[in-house]
């Protein structure tokens, strides 16, 4: 029932066109039940499971005791603007300047700063699908238009230079590029990236959201590369973004990062500066210890993922009516379940939509997310950032469920 002290209209019209993030929502159902009893393995978050390391959260402490607990700049710390700088300079071959770097509160953040600063009623943001929940969502809170443009299972689920070209308006404002990806775990090739990047040179007015989040969690030797490193004709108008919550595992921390024009920085300062401020000084001072210390470990968890990605495929491969994208990086599966509609569940019940397999799929104890909340359907996506063992049984809760569909 509405509160009837709430008068009509009192919500603001753009809060109506987005949606609470699918994973996030998914996550706290699991907590829900888990709660009440149930013997529930949630799948839903995007979150690694290993500790943050050591030496990191010795840095936050040692910053406390040093009284590094007031407001910052709004910016971020000098001294994790210059770390971020260093790791762009070493890792990705981009030399940004004090004033075109920014922190806040979570890569999203900084996404939501930059659309926010940028975006206006009818203009048009690009982005690949499947895609991460908030792409799309950012846009629409901003009043723009998001151009959702669907990967073919033929393509790799990558969007081709031929797509992109399509795709591109006069209206077009951003191409969002988030590699490796949530939730596929596809990865962009050198040559995938330069292809892209002589499109976007034809249309000047595209500027590039690239979110690589996620690029030390790579597979089978793979190599990262970032699109202005790839093209560096576009880095005038390209905004990398990153953070340490996949990386090191700090999601708690809320520290993102992002490098681009200083024209564009400032505005985005500008946004956050009426919302939150700064990022946690404590948590800055943690990330600074992050990006400068020891990195031996990086490339260790990367390859726990790897295994467990590994598992998992090996597993569901005997589940009938489940076909696993090969993820090249991330730390989550994203499974076409079109041979599970159609089908009746022991009790007799019919799973005539990709809705009806999850919630089947959750019956049996095992929470995942929809394939709609990341654009692509009938699919769903789970994280494998869990213990082997546990992602083990999860899968054989999955595959004598769709087993024993008829």
């Amino acid at each position: 029932m509405s509160d009837p002290r709430i008068p009509k209209n009192f919500f603001a019209p753009r809060v109506s066109r987005i949606t609470v993030s699918a994973s996030n929502a998914g996550a706290q159902r699991v907590r829900e039940l888990q709660a009440a009893g149930r013997d529930i393995i949630g799948l839903t978050i995007g979150e690694p499971d290993f500790e943050t390391p050591g030496n990191i959260k010795e840095a936050a402490t040692a910053a406390m005791w040093r009284e590094e607990t007031k407001y910052t700049n709004v910016d971020g710390t000098p001294e994790l603007k210059a770390a971020i700088r260093a790791k762009f300079k070493r890792e990705n071959g981009l030399d940004y300047a004090p004033d075109q770097i920014m922190v806040g509160n979570g890569g999203k953040q900084v996404i939501y700063n930059a659309i926010m600063s940028t975006v206006s009623k009818g203009d048009e943001v690009i982005t690949p699908a499947p895609y991460w929940v908030s792409y799309l969502d950012i846009p629409l809170l901003a009043e723009g238009t998001p151009v959702s443009v669907v990967c073919r299972e033929e393509d790799g689920y990558k969007i081709t230079p031929a797509a992109l070209e399509a795709a591109i308006t006069p209206k077009t404002k951003w191409f969002v590029l988030n590699s490796p990806c949530n939730p596929t775990g596809i990865v962009y090739s050198r040559a995938e990236l330069k292809a892209l990047a002589a499109v976007l040179l034809r249309h000047p007015q595209v500027w590039v959201l690239a979110d690589d989040i996620y690029e030390h969690l790579v597979f089978d030797g793979i190599k990262f590369s970032s699109i202005a490193e790839v093209e560096p004709a576009l880095y005038g108008r390209t905004l990398t973004v990153n953070g340490v919550a996949k990386t090191y595992a700090m999601t708690g921390w809320r520290i993102g990062y992002c490098g681009g024009p200083a024209e564009l920085i400032a505005t985005m300062k500008k946004v956050q500066s009426q919302s939150t401020t700064c990022a946690s000084s404590i948590s800055q001072a943690a990330a600074v210890q992050a990006l400068n210390g020891p990195q031996d470990f990086v490339p260790k968890r990367a390859q726990a993922f790897q295994e467990r990605r590994d598992r998992v495929l090996e597993l569901l491969r005997e589940a009938p009516g489940i076909e696993c994208i090969r993820p090249q990086g991330a730390f989550y599966v994203f499974a076409k379940i079109a041979g599970m509609l159609g089908k009746r569940t022991p009790q007799g019940a019919l799973l005539a939509t990709e809705q009806d397999a999850v919630d089947y799929l959750l019956e049996n104890g095992v929470a995942v997310v929809v394939g709609a909340a990341y654009g692509l359907s009938p699919y769903f996506r789970m994280s494998i950032a869990s213990p082997i063992e546990e992602l083990s049984e999860a899968c054989h809760r999955m595959r004598r469920a769709a087993a024993a569909l008829r």
